[in-house]
C-alpha cells in the first residue's frame, strides 16, 4: 500500500484535478470545460498523497440494472485512474475497497464496470462476466419488410419520447444486467437529448402504440466508406423488427455499412445476417458483488426453479460477503441466510459468484478454474443453482 494515503470522496474544488488525471490516463481533449461540476447519481472518490496529491480516482455511479422484473441497485465503476508514478503501489485497491464500502452503505447490491486491463479488478473481485459487441453489416444485406405488415414508421418528434423510455423498459426489464437508464450518467430522463445528439430517430407504429424505434448516425459521406450507425434500436415483435430493418437498409445505396450493436437474442438480431457480418468493437465487462445478501434478494429468479444449497465465500475486499451462506430460490425470489458450520463442501470467491449469478458459467467450470473449491465427494453442480437465471448482457458502455 502506498504510503500516507487518503481516500475520501471529492469536492468540488478536486475536481478539476480529477479531470487533469481522467484526461492523463484516458487521453481526453487537452482544454479542460470551462466549469466542472458535482454531478447527480454519482460519487466520485479520490487517493492523496502525504503532500495532498490527488494520485488516484474512481467514480461509483449509481445506476439501477434490471434483473428478471426487478430492479437492482448498483454500484457501477469508472473513471478509475491512478497517477503513473504512483502505479502499483496499492492506490487503486485503496480507492476501489473504499467506493464498495459506501456503495454498500447506501444500499447497492452489484457493481459492474469496463476494464481497459482485467487483472488489476479480477484481484479486487470483479470478473469478465460478458462482452458488449457492435458489428458491421452490409446495409443492402438487411431484411426488406413482407408486404402488408400492420406496423408503419416515420420520423421520431419530441412527442414520441415518453413512449420510446417505456419500449425500452419493457424491453429491458425482463432481461438480466440491462440498465435502467437512471442516475449515474443518465439523470432523470435519457431521452433528453436523444433528438439533438442524433441525426435521427425513427420509430415504429402499430394500431396507435410505439413498437419500435431507432436511433441513429448518418455519418459522412455517400461513397464505398459511408458507415450508418444505429446507437440503440428495441423492437416489441416480428413484425416491428421487420419494418425498422427496411428502413435502415433502404440506405444501401449511400451508407453500404451498417454499424449497429448486436445483443443477446432479440426480435432485432433474429432477422440481422449475423453469420456475414465482422466485429467492429468487443467490450469486455466485469461484474462481482457488492452485497451478496441484496444481490439474491433483489433480483427475479426464474419462476420454474426451486432448490437450497450452502457454500462457503471469502471476499477480503468486502469481508461483509464473506463465511458461509445458504441460497433458497423458489417462486421467482431468492434469499441468501448465513449459516454457521465448519470447512464448507463448496467455497466460492467473488468473481466465481459473478460468473454464476450472471449465467456466465457452470459450477464444473469454476472448479476448474480455480474459482471455486470442491471437497471430495462434494457435487459442485449443486451450485449452479446460483446460475439458473438468464446470461446478463449490458449495452450501455460507461
Amino acid at each position: 500500500m502506498h504510503s500516507a494515503i487518503e481516500v475520501r470522496e471529492l469536492a468540488e474544488p478536486d475536481l478539476a484535478a480529477a479531470w487533469r488525471l481522467g484526461r492523463l490516463a484516458f487521453g481526453g481533449p487537452p482544454d479542460m470545460p470551462p466549469v466542472v461540476h458535482p454531478r447527480p447519481g454519482m460519487t466520485r472518490w479520490g487517493a492523496f498523497d502525504a503532500t495532498g496529491r490527488l494520485v488516484g480516482k474512481a467514480t461509483d455511479l449509481h445506476h439501477t440494472q434490471w434483473w428478471s422484473g426487478r430492479a437492482v441497485p448498483c454500484a457501477d465503476v469508472a473513471g478509475v485512474a491512478v497517477l503513473p508514478e504512483a502505479r502499483g503501489s496499492g492506490v487503486a485497491r485503496a480507492v476501489l475497497t473504499a467506493l464498495l464500502r459506501a456503495a454498500r452503505d447506501r444500499g447497492a447490491a452489484v457493481s459492474a464496470l469496463f476494464p481497459t486491463v482485467a487483472a488489476p479488478y479480477r484481484a479486487l473481485g470483479w470478473e469478465i462476466c460478458g462482452t458488449m459487441r457492435t458489428v458491421d453489416l452490409a446495409t443492402a444485406t438487411l431484411p426488406r419488410p413482407r408486404p402488408g405488415l400492420a406496423p408503419t414508421a416515420r420520423p421520431g418528434t419530441p412527442a414520441d419520447l415518453p413512449a420510446v423510455r417505456r419500449l425500452y423498459e419493457e424491453y429491458a426489464r425482463h432481461r438480466c444486467g440491462l440498465l435502467a437508464r437512471r442516475g449515474g450518467w443518465y439523470g432523470e430522463d435519457w431521452t433528453g437529448e436523444l433528438l439533438t445528439e442524433s441525426d435521427g430517430l425513427t420509430v415504429v407504429e402499430e394500431a396507435g402504440r410505439l413498437v419500435g424505434y431507432a436511433v441513429w448516425q448518418r455519418g459522412r459521406g455517400y461513397d464505398a466508406e459511408a458507415v450508418l450507425t444505429v446507437e440503440d434500436m428495441v423492437a416489441a415483435g416480428p413484425d416491428a423488427a421487420q419494418v425498422l430493418l427496411g428502413v435502415l437498409g433502404s440506405w444501401d445505396s449511400v451508407a453500404p455499412t451498417l454499424r449497429l450493436p448486436a445483443p443477446q437474442f432479440d426480435a432485432v438480431s433474429a432477422r440481422l445476417p449475423l453469420s456475414a457480418g465482422r466485429d467492429r468493437s468487443r467490450h469486455p465487462w466485469m461484474h462481482r458483488p457488492v452485497d451478496v445478501v441484496r444481490a439474491v434478494a433483489d433480483r427475479g429468479w426464474p419462476v420454474a426453479v426451486r432448490g437450497a444449497v450452502e457454500f462457503g465465500l471469502a471476499d477480503p475486499v468486502a469481508p461483509w460477503n464473506s463465511g458461509g451462506w445458504r441460497l433458497e430460490i423458489a417462486d421467482g425470489r431468492g434469499s441468501l441466510t448465513p449459516v454457521e458450520h465448519g470447512e464448507p463442501d463448496l467455497a466460492l470467491t467473488p468473481g466465481g459468484f459473478a460468473l454464476l449469478y450472471c449465467g456466465a458459467a457452470g459450477a464444473a467450470a469454476l472448479v476448474e478454474a480455480g474459482l471455486l473449491r470442491c471437497s471430495a465427494g462434494a457435487d459442485p453442480a449443486a451450485l449452479d443453482l446460483l446460475g439458473c437465471g438468464p446470461h446478463a448482457q449490458l449495452l450501455d458502455y460507461f
